[in-house]
């Protein structure tokens, strides 16, 4: 796109870059100089964009009023235990700091989920994103029992997580007998797949909880922005493009759906479980 751009008006392709280069370095080093000390963020949003054959880990948090923030990126991809934990590290040196539980929302990832453990600690409520967790059973199996599977999964999402288990632990047990890989998967992190059940939150809040749909939006306008690149040279070109594609994506963030119903979310981190276990009774 830029260099059609500059043909037009008469710039040079060269120049163009080198403008684009600078201005990308610079949205680069503005992401990574932010400061978030003064926002409760209560939600931690980790998923990973492809840009050929280089990765990055991206955050998006969500404060106390609804509104989402782009945290920060890092090369490397959410199965990359290193990666993670260097995102994380450098969240809390920017103010995200431990001491407050958070709710973590993330793509099933085991190095993500231990990463989350290392720097913030055990006690933060972690959702595995469902949307994932459907598409990684119907890989193990056969087009034909994509539909009933994805059908009984949903369907038990949205009972009590005791129930919701129980029957997610008997398709597992039915899938066993010719499909073993896909009733694995099934059962791998189920407990994390009903986090959001126990916590007692109105439905609105509960649907943009339950999957990375919220970071994985912000980075369908990266890859919107980013489309026209055919060749990515290496990882700072990367990183350079994604910082800027992010950056134009945000000025775009609405505060998340329910978001007015947070202070109930905010009661159960904040350990007041009794006010969740009151709004489902109500």
């Amino acid at each position: 796109m830029l260099p059609e751009v500059a043909e037009a008006v008469g710039v040079s392709k060269s120049q163009v870059s080198r403008e684009f280069i600078e201005a990308s370095e610079e949205a680069l080093k503005a992401l990574a100089a932010r400061r978030f000390d003064d926002l409760d963020i209560l939600i931690m949003y980790l998923d990973g964009l492809v840009f050929g054959a280089h990765h990055v880990l991206s955050a998006i948090g969500v404060d106390v009023e609804g509104k989402k923030h782009v945290l920060g990126l890092v090369q490397g991809a959410s199965e990359n235990a290193a990666a993670a934990t260097t995102l994380l590290e450098d969240l809390v040196a920017r103010g995200v700091k431990p001491g407050r539980r958070r709710l973590f929302v993330i793509d099933g990832s085991k190095a993500l989920r231990q990463a989350i453990d290392a720097v913030y600690g055990t006690d933060n409520p972690v959702q595995r994103c469902r949307t994932h967790k459907v598409r990684n059973v119907c890989d193990h199996l056969p087009k034909d029992r994509h539909e009933p599977t994805q059908a009984t999964m949903r369907a038990a999402y949205r009972l009590e997580p005791k129930e919701g288990m129980a029957r997610l632990k008997k398709h597992a047990e039915w899938l066993r007998q010719e499909y073993p890989s896909a009733a694995a998967s099934l059962l791998e992190g189920l407990e994390e797949t009903f986090t959001i059940n126990a916590m007692g939150l109105p439905a609105d809040l509960r649907r943009c909880l339950v999957t990375t749909n919220i970071i994985e939006s912000p980075q369908s306008g990266v890859r919107q922005r980013t489309r026209r690149v055919t060749r990515w040279r290496d990882g700072a070109m990367v990183r350079r493009w994604a910082a800027t594609a992010l950056a134009q994506t945000e000025k775009h963030f609405r505060r998340i759906m329910g978001y007015k119903q947070l202070w109930i979310l905010k009661s159960y981190l904040d350990g007041e479980e009794q006010v969740a276990s009151a709004r489902k009774a109500g």
